[in-house]
C-alpha cells in the first residue's frame, strides 16, 4: 500500500495559494552614450598608466501596470599627468515586466537585480567604445549592486 503525497498548495502545505512572483525582460537598449576623446591624437601617443575614475548610477521607475524601466548609468573618465585622454558616458536601460512582486520587494529588484542582469551588457558597450576610440578596452570590474544598495541606505538612514 502506497501513501499519496499532497503537494498542492494550500495554507496546511505552507503555501497560501497566492500566484508565484513572475519576472520578464521585456527589452534592453541604449539610451544615451558619449565617447569623447578631446586630446586626440595626441591622448593615443602617450605612454603613462591612465587614471580611470568611473561612477556607476541606478534610476528605476514605472513606466506603466506591472512594467519598471531602470537605467544603468556608468561614466569612465581616464586622465595622464592631468590631462584627459577618454570620457564615456553610457545609459544602457532595460524594461523589465513584474508581475505578482510584493510591494517591499519592488525597490531592492529594480535597484539590485536589474542592474545586476543589465551590467554584463553595459560593460561591453564601455569596453567597445573605449577600444574603438583607440585605447585598450575598458573592462568594468563587476559591482556589488546589493552592497551599493545598503550603502546607499544606510547613507539615508544616516541623514
Amino acid at each position: 500500500m502506497t501513501d499519496a503525497i499532497d503537494l498542492g498548495a494550500s495554507p496546511e502545505n505552507g503555501f497560501d495559494n497566492e500566484p508565484l512572483p513572475q519576472v520578464a525582460i521585456i527589452t534592453q537598449y541604449v539610451k544615451d552614450l558619449s565617447f569623447e576623446n578631446p586630446n586626440a591624437p595626441a591622448s593615443l601617443q602617450t605612454q603613462g598608466q591612465p587614471s580611470i575614475d568611473v561612477n556607476v548610477g541606478v534610476n528605476a521607475r514605472k513606466v506603466a501596470d506591472n512594467v519598471f524601466e531602470v537605467e544603468l548609468k556608468i561614466t569612465a573618465k581616464a586622465e595622464v599627468d592631468g590631462s584627459p585622454t577618454f570620457i564615456v558616458d553610457l545609459v544602457y536601460g532595460g524594461l523589465f515586466g513584474l508581475q505578482n512582486v510584493p510591494d517591499e520587494a519592488l525597490e531592492p529588484f529594480c535597484i539590485i537585480e536589474a542592474p545586476r542582469i543589465l551590467f554584463p551588457f553595459a560593460r561591453r558597450i564601455i569596453a567597445d567604445s573605449v577600444r574603438d576610440g583607440g585605447y585598450p578596452p575598458l573592462m568594468l570590474d563587476p559591482i556589488d549592486f546589493g552592497a551599493l544598495y545598503m550603502s546607499q541606505q544606510g547613507q539615508v538612514g544616516n541623514a
